[in-house]
């Protein structure tokens, strides 16, 4: 009975957290704990959740490939660098996960989904602070590298620090954010993929059933966010963010 309740219990955060990825981030906050709920070693349960993420990703990165054109079309968008920080901060990260403990990271996560959520929400919903407070372009690539080295290390929340960052760069068409951070996070993702594969981490039971359940949440995701309106989309980031805020604060170290 426990067993069954274990199962449908990451079955279901693997296809809202797909849901999530798609629509906002945030997704490795439930399938991370459920991993754990699972049995899983914490760092193994880190590893085995990014695998496992990786092909909804990907799936979800084909499904937006109108909103990356659209990116590849905008002046201020430079895809190829943002792809080459991606991977080259994405294996950065998977590294670090392997030689240091997850403890310090652990204490700074609230206070990083809380300052994205922030920045997130007054570049799009008063528009006087996103003006004060802007990125250039070398400043969104240098943030970017350090968003890169947090997904590939643990990546809970890096899809909303990177629509933080891409609103303070100045976008405002959440379609083209979106489709943005989905590939450069699938990006980021791919070199810590690899890297943990090669280190022996995977569970791959467990893997295989939240990527299953992640592939079809992100197209329920995608459906939603590309029907809903941008202002409810946009508040849904919100308060995923504010939910993760507060999980993460009350949550024992």
């Amino acid at each position: 009975m426990v067993g069954v309740m274990i199962f449908s219990l990451v079955a279901l955060a693997s296809f809202v957290a797909g849901f999530l990825n798609a629509v906002a981030g945030g997704g490795s906050f439930l399938t991370f704990p459920a991993l754990i709920a699972a049995g899983l070693p914490p760092i193994d349960a880190n590893a085995s959740n990014t695998v496992a993420l990786f092909p909804g990703q990907i799936a979800t990165g084909y499904a937006a490939r109108d909103g990356l054109r659209a990116a590849a079309a905008d002046s201020r968008v430079d895809l190829p660098i943002f792809a080459a920080i991606s991977l080259a901060g994405g294996f950065i990260g998977g590294i670090l996960l392997l030689v240091t403990p997850q403890a310090v990271f652990g204490r700074i996560v609230p206070w990083l989904i809380l300052f994205a959520t922030a920045v997130f929400a007054g570049g799009n919903f008063m528009p006087r602070a996103g003006k004060k407070f802007r990125l250039n372009r070398a400043g969104i690539f240098a943030v970017q590298a350090v968003v890169a080295i947090y997904g590939g290390y643990f990546g809970g929340g890096a899809g909303i620090l990177m629509l933080s960052a891409l609103t303070l760069f100045g976008l405002r068409d959440i379609w083209l954010m979106n489709s943005l951070k989905i590939l450069v996070v699938m990006l980021m993702n791919a070199a810590a993929v690899l890297t943990f594969i090669a280190a022996g981490l995977i569970h791959w039971q467990w893997t295989i059933l939240v990527a299953a359940g992640a592939i079809a949440g992100g197209f329920a995701g995608l459906h939603a966010a590309r029907r809903v309106p941008q202002h409810i989309v946009k508040g849904f980031v919100v308060a995923v963010g504010l939910v993760l805020t507060v999980y993460f604060f009350m949550k024992p170290a």
